[in-house]
C-alpha cells in the first residue's frame, strides 16, 4: 500500500535575471495534463529524499539545492486511485519542493507518465496547470525564489 504522502517539485533555473519552471505533460491516459514532478514517499523515506528521489527519476536532472518550502496541501483518494491505499485513507498530503538546476541540463522525461516538457516562465506555468493546489504551490514557490537575495 501507498503512504498517503506525496512530493511536488517545481524545477527552476535561472535565466536572464529570471526564474524559469519546468512543467512536465502527463499523458492521456494518465490525465492529460501539466504538473511539476509528483511522487509518493517510500516507506521509510523521508520526504526531503523522496523530492530528490523523484526528480532524478522523472526527469534525469541532478540539483544542485532543493529545499521544502513552508507549503504544503492535501486533495482528496479519487475512487480511480483509491485500491492503491490503505482502507480509510481519504486524502493525501503533498509537501512543496524547489530544486535548483543548471541551466545547461536537459530533462530526459520517463515516457511511462509524461509525454513533453516545457520550461516556463511564472505565468506561462500559471496558464498550463490544472490543479489548485499545483497553482497555489507554484505561486508560493515563485514568492519563495523572489525573496531570497540572487539567483543560484
Amino acid at each position: 500500500m501507498r503512504l498517503p504522502i506525496q512530493v511536488l517539485v517545481y524545477p527552476v533555473k535561472a535565466v536572464d535575471s529570471r526564474w524559469e519552471y519546468l512543467l512536465l505533460h502527463r499523458l492521456v491516459n494518465r490525465g492529460d495534463f501539466w504538473q511539476g514532478v509528483t511522487g509518493g514517499v517510500e516507506e521509510g523515506e523521508e520526504v526531503h529524499e523522496a523530492a530528490r528521489r523523484e526528480l532524478t527519476e522523472e526527469t534525469g536532472l541532478v540539483p544542485a539545492e532543493i529545499q521544502k518550502i513552508d507549503y504544503a496541501y492535501s486533495f482528496p483518494v479519487t475512487d480511480n486511485w483509491r485500491h492503491l491505499y490503505a482502507e480509510g485513507v481519504a486524502e493525501i498530503v503533498e509537501y512543496v519542493f524547489v530544486a535548483y538546476v543548471g541551466g545547461q541540463q536537459m530533462p530526459t522525461i520517463d515516457n511511462r507518465e509524461h509525454d513533453k516538457w516545457e520550461w516556463c516562465s511564472c505565468d506561462q506555468a500559471l496558464q498550463l496547470l490544472t490543479w489548485p493546489g499545483n497553482i497555489e504551490a507554484l505561486r508560493r514557490c515563485d514568492s519563495f525564489l523572489r525573496n531570497r537575495s540572487s539567483l543560484v
